[in-house]
This record gives C-alpha cells, sequence and structure tokens, in this order.
C-alpha cells in the first residue's frame, strides 16, 4: 500500500477494555487528519466508530508523538488507553520493553509490564484549581456541586463523584449535564465510583467530547487519585470498568496505569 497516496488515510482499530480507537500513523508524510476527519471517521454507522482518534507523528523530543481527537471534533490532552495501545504496538513492532512518548500533556514513558500488560506513566495528577482548570479559587478535594464531586487534572479535567452503587447512576443524563457544568471552562470527564473492597473501585465513566465509555485510563487515574486524597483506598488502586478491569499505581514519578491491549484490524479511509 502507498501510504504516500493523498486520497487514502490508512488506519489501525485498537482498544483497551472496550475503549476504541482509531490510529492513525503519520510519521514521515503529510498530515491528513483534521476535525473534519475525525468526525467523519467516529460515526459508527456511516464512519469506522470510535472513543478517540489517534495520530503518530514525528519529534525530536521522543520515540513518537500522540494528537488525541475526539468524535466530536475536539482535541484531547491525553487519553491514557490509546498511548498504552499504541506503546504496545510499536515495542512489539520494534522488538523494545519500553519507550517514551510526547503529548500535550509532556513526555510519558510506556513500558512491558509482562504477561502481555503495558504499562504508561500518565504524569503527576494537577490538584490545583488553575491546573485543572476550574472557573475559580476553590478546594479541589469537594466542590460545591450537589455529591461534593472532586476535581482532578490528568493533562484533561475530571469531576469523580463516589457513590453507594455507581451501576444505579443514569450515567448519561448526569454525565451530560456535569461534563457541562459551569465550574468547569473547558467541560470535564466525569465519573461515578464505588467502593467494593480494600482498595478496589467500580467506576463508570462520561467522556467529555465522547459520552458514555466502556473504559477510560485518564479517568481511572483521576479517580484513583480522588480516592486516594479522599482517604477511601490506599495509592495502589485495582478499578473495575464496564470493559474490563485497570491497575493504577500513585507513585512519588507519577501516576501507573496497567491494563491489556487489542490491535482489532487495519483498514484504509478513503479521502
Amino acid at each position: 500500500m502507498n501510504t504516500h497516496d493523498s486520497s487514502i488515510l490508512p488506519f489501525m482499530k485498537m482498544h483497551g477494555l472496550g475503549n476504541d480507537f482509531v490510529v492513525v500513523d503519520e510519521r514521515g508524510i503529510t498530515p491528513r487528519v483534521d476535525a473534519a476527519v475525525a468526525i467523519a471517521m467516529a460515526d459508527r454507522h456511516r464512519g469506522v466508530g470510535f472513543d478517540q482518534l489517534a495520530v503518530l507523528s514525528d519529534t525530536p523530543d521522543a520515540d513518537v508523538h500522540l494528537t488525541f481527537w475526539n468524535s466530536d471534533g475536539s482535541i484531547s490532552a491525553t487519553c491514557g488507553n490509546a498511548t498504552r495501545c499504541i506503546a504496545r504496538h510499536l515495542m512489539d513492532a520494534e522488538d523494545r520493553d519500553a519507550l517514551t512518548i510526547t503529548t500535550n500533556r509532556g513526555v510519558l514513558i510506556a513500558k512491558d509490564a509482562g504477561n502481555g500488560l503495558t504499562s504508561v506513566n500518565m504524569g503527576h495528577p494537577q490538584l490545583n484549581w488553575d491546573e485543572v482548570p476550574l472557573a475559580y479559587e476553590m478546594d479541589t478535594l469537594a466542590l460545591p456541586i450537589s455529591g461534593t464531586p472532586t476535581a482532578t487534572g490528568m493533562g484533561n479535567p475530571h469531576c469523580t463523584f463516589f457513590v453507594d452503587d455507581a451501576d444505579a447512576v443514569d450515567l448519561a443524563a448526569r454525565g451530560s449535564e456535569i461534563e457541562h457544568h459551569p465550574l468547569y471552562p473547558q467541560r470535564t470527564n466525569v465519573q461515578f465510583a464505588s467502593l467494593v473492597g480494600p482498595d478496589h473501585l467500580r467506576m463508570r465513566v462520561w467522556e467529555r467530547g465522547v459520552g458514555i465509555t466502556l473504559a477510560s485510563g485518564s479517568s481511572s487515574c483521576a479517580t484513583a487519585i480522588a480516592a486516594a486524597r479522599r482517604g477511601l483506598t490506599d495509592r495502589d488502586v485495582t478499578i473495575d470498568l464496564d470493559g474490563g478491569t485497570l491497575q493504577i499505581s500513585w507513585r512519588d514519578d507519577g501516576v501507573w496505569m496497567t491494563g491489556p491491549t487489542a490491535h482489532v484490524f487495519d483498514g484504509v479511509w478513503r479521502l
């Protein structure tokens, strides 16, 4: 296949726990992905369908640079599950057990965790109101919203509610409402989590610019951070999502996320 043919766009379809991605490799070619292409490809009936679209590009600062498009054509600074999927693909292709990745979040480190699992260091959490960001100065541990959620920045904003039963929440209604809450000038990802055991959470997620997803890496990191800050768990947490389970570890060097990945198929989008 001639990847330099400007009329076609080769892509890979991947997912992490059902959190699915279209991945486009633009290294060495003229960039082709823009908001219009992302929106068209995102349509699950008329396009390919994805939660996020990730674009690989060249960078002098790391092994690869990643840009993330949401299904509504907006850009997200980070996407943890997509980063893990791409890291696994590149490590397998290049016979490596670690690599560095730049995103709008900064430089991330990915490692082979063994047993088919992949770990990514998602960086340090952003805990101050202006880093998340929120609309004005406040305590990020308990926001002045019904349910007193916790705000966390992971390169993108998060709002985490701790409830008795995450499965009982009307996620479609509550997620959409909170995503556009005026306290979040850039909108927010929304999580509802419940404690199911020591250092073990059940979590459901509404992603900013996407909607309900089966899993979210950055949301899992934010939920683990919020749970530790509130004294509900320690810093090593197991999180059960609709699509499967992730391990989150908040360490001195950042928040490590570990879980499985899948490369489902390759295809060609005709521009």
